[in-house]
């Protein structure tokens, strides 16, 4: 016994003076834990200043219902129920019962609110009892971020975001996935929360150790007015071809600039949504669209010329027993390889390329790979599709006997929409090939961190000579009545492009569907915008050439835009004054001078008036606009001071 007490006495003196700071600080561990509070991602604007993505804060409060005095508690008690009533709307004697209930319980965590505004957030910390803070009122404060799309499901997945599930997978779609990482994230805070029971955590203070940073604001090359152009064209016509699924993008010839980018598919119920960034990501073939780079090589190598006679061959021709055929029945007998183009002969440009490069195909592979057509974009929006190339050098199983020839009409190659449209840009920008551009600056309030200029992938695809033909070519399409896309002929405006229609699942005939595509510029002279559509599997039943499915669309899109902003100023803009617009500015302008940091009444004002009335306030505030015309309600009463950050609703018609 006497040996058994001086063990337990040795024990307890280890545990006292030689391990007793490994085990406070495993309990201190176990109940007390620095939680980390994530700083709020910077907004997303388009390229004029409109949101297109934001973190709204919220908040949960709930309430320490032991900490309180007696004194104090029995004090506040039915002031602070009086408070939750009049912002809840149940009884005052509802939330006395469940509080008196949880002190009684020793409930050290009871939930009053959850995701409430900043505003609602400020009301209750003024509520009696609670505003006396953590200590001794309390108080427990939880914030979080949500992000939010003013724009709604248009373009949402080009805009991107960052979603971490359960395991930890992190999905970063877009150019919120892009460029999140490195400037949208802002700087982590931390915080102080004491274990109360199982999987409860309490803040210890009302206040964070250290506070989060936001991160920095990005401003996409996005123009919201094309954007919706483009999102409501591709839409519709999907919808009329029952089409699997499409996408649209609109750049800037000189820049490089993404003013649209539209990826629409069907869901198993028939509605259209932004299923995944086909535009970037999905790499096909591109048929038709690619003769245009098979004219390229050539017509620089000197082998062929567009004034070159070809014979079609009663619009079928044959390499080893496979066969290439003309949409129309008995060809077009002997026709300049111009006119093929344009009446994009399969048979007339497959008999052209196979006569120069026959016998030294490693030629024709070398001149497309100096276009830069075996490059990808290295675009930052993550998942960008690799372009393919077969090459007689490489031994991958992807050269054959017929490999040259399919290649002449877009099979056997394979490219995304982007990297398609980026060989055409070059083309409408007399040769100079620009890297998509997606960002035009990141800033931090009005600084501005990093600016992002226009980069240069090839200064020179191929000769002005052979840019001039291709350019023809391109308007002929158009312009000549036997042209496949003169239906979109218009005398108002000028445009210049080339169809692709293109076999899809053609190994096997019961799956055989088609790609329709167009891609082009607009104006044909001195053009201002590149857009390529392209839209799978629509109903064969209704139509699947691209004049018909695709065609329309860029027309569109290009009618609208030429429309809304004029490409050539022909017009000269008279300076005449209108009474009530002189009114409307007065108005506006007196109330800019008198509110900097108090909310103003702005019902009854133009929707747009209002937003750029409250961005530049004193106070950064983040609106949200529903509708559009007249503003008709505010969330924020007239003569209330606004907090940073705070959120302001505004709903117009």
């Amino acid at each position: 016994m006497f040996i058994f007490g001086l063990a337990v006495i040795f024990k307890l003196v280890s545990i006292q003076f030689l391990q007793g700071d490994k085990y406070k600080s495993l309990v201190e561990k176990q109940a007390v834990k620095n939680v980390t509070i994530p700083a709020n991602r910077g907004n997303v604007y388009a390229d004029d200043g409109s949101l297109l993505a934001t973190s709204i804060p919220k908040y949960n409060i709930a309430i320490d219902a032991v900490i309180s005095s007696s004194k104090l508690f029995e004090t506040h008690i039915e002031d602070l129920c009086d408070s939750l009533s009049d912002f809840t709307g149940r009884s005052s004697s509802y939330y006395e019962k469940l509080i008196r209930k949880a002190r009684a319980n020793k409930n050290q965590y009871l939930l009053l609110a959850r995701n409430l505004a900043y505003s609602d957030y400020i009301r209750f910390r003024s509520f009696p009892l609670l505003n006396k803070g953590a200590i001794p009122g309390g108080l427990i404060v939880e914030q979080n971020t949500k992000r939010e799309f003013p724009m709604g499901s248009i373009a949402r997945r080009t805009i991107g975001y960052e979603h971490i599930d359960d395991f930890g997978n992190v999905t970063r779609p877009g150019i919120d996935g892009a460029f999140g990482v490195k400037y949208l994230r802002g700087i982590d805070g931390k915080r102080w929360k004491q274990k109360i029971g199982k999987d409860k955590w309490k803040p210890l203070t009302d206040y964070n150790q250290i506070e989060p940073q936001d991160g920095y604001d990005v401003y996409t090359t996005i123009d919201v007015n094309i954007q919706d152009i483009a999102h409501h064209a591709l839409l519709e016509q999907l919808d009329k071809y029952k089409a699997d699924h499409g996408c649209v993008v609109v750049m800037e010839t000189k820049t490089g600039e993404v003013k649209a980018i539209s990826n629409l598919g069907r869901s198993s119920k028939g509605v259209y949504y932004e299923r995944l960034n086909y535009a970037v990501g999905e790499s096909h073939e591109p048929g038709s669209t690619f003769k245009l780079m098979a004219l390229a090589a050539a017509i620089e190598d000197k082998l062929v010329d567009t004034s070159d006679v070809v014979d079609t061959e009663r619009g079928i021709i044959s390499f080893y027993g496979k066969k290439v055929r003309d949409s129309k029945n008995g060809g077009y007998g002997k026709i300049s390889v111009s006119k093929a183009f344009e009446v994009s002969s399969n048979t007339g440009i497959v008999k052209a390329i196979d006569q120069a490069y026959r016998q030294q195909p490693s030629k024709f592979i070398d001149r497309l790979y100096s276009m830069n057509l075996n490059d990808s974009l290295s675009i930052p929006i993550i998942g960008e599709g690799k372009p393919i190339i077969p090459d007689p050098r490489i031994k991958n199983g992807r050269w054959s006997g017929i490999a040259l020839q399919w290649m002449a009409y877009g099979y056997g190659v394979s490219f995304t929409p982007l990297q398609t449209l980026t060989f055409y840009n070059a083309i409408a920008n007399d040769g100079e090939m620009v890297k998509p551009q997606f960002l035009k600056e990141v800033k931090e309030f009005d600084k501005v961190i990093v600016p992002f200029k226009k980069e240069v992938i090839n200064k020179q695809v191929c000769s002005k000579t052979t840019v001039l033909k291709l350019q023809q070519l391109l308007k002929n399409v158009i312009v000549k009545e036997h042209g496949t896309g003169h239906r979109l002929y218009s005398k108002n405006f000028s445009m210049a492009g080339k169809t692709g229609t293109c076999q899809k699942d053609y190994r096997d005939k019961d799956k055989l569907n088609y790609i329709s595509s167009f891609v082009g510029y607009f104006p044909a002279d001195n053009p201002k915008y590149s857009c390529i559509v392209v839209i799978h599997e629509p109903d064969k039943s209704v139509g699947y050439y691209g004049a018909d499915v695709s065609g329309p669309v860029f027309k569109k899109i290009a009618q609208k835009i030429f429309t809304d902003t004029p490409i050539i100023d022909e017009v000269k803009t008279l300076e005449v004054k209108s009474e009530l617009v002189e009114q409307e500015y007065e108005h506006y302008f007196k109330i800019a001078q008198k509110y900097k940091t108090i909310m103003p009444n702005v019902v009854g004002l133009p929707a747009m008036d209002a937003l750029s009335l409250l961005e530049n306030m004193q106070v950064k505030v983040n609106v949200k606009l529903y509708g559009n015309g007249i503003v008709k309600k505010q969330s924020v009463g007239e003569h209330i001071k606004l907090s940073d950050n705070q959120t302001i609703v505004l709903t117009a018609s």
